[in-house]
């Protein structure tokens, strides 16, 4: 897919840069790993705005996970994503 190679070009560029500029907390944070990269997540979430599409769940449920499961070996249910 043309559109990961962009998402994943910028994440290996914006992610760095956000990570530095967030303020420190004193809180305990979780800083567990997702099973879905960044670059993932945002594919999804831009080609769901691409062609119009109404509701995300049916567009994840009935096109995602359908048809494109093999190019996102690490899907998550809808539920979870």
């Amino acid at each position: 897919m043309d559109l990961f190679c962009h998402a994943d070009d910028f994440c290996q560029v914006f992610i760095p840069q956000w990570q530095k500029l967030q303020l420190e907390n004193s809180e305990r944070k979780r800083n567990r790993q997702s099973r879905m990269s960044p670059s993932e997540i945002m594919t999804i979430i831009i080609a769901f705005h691409m062609p119009h599409q109404r509701d995300f769940k049916n567009f994840y449920l009935g096109v995602i996970r359908r048809y494109y499961k093999s190019d996102f070996p690490a899907l998550l249910s809808y539920t979870r994503f």
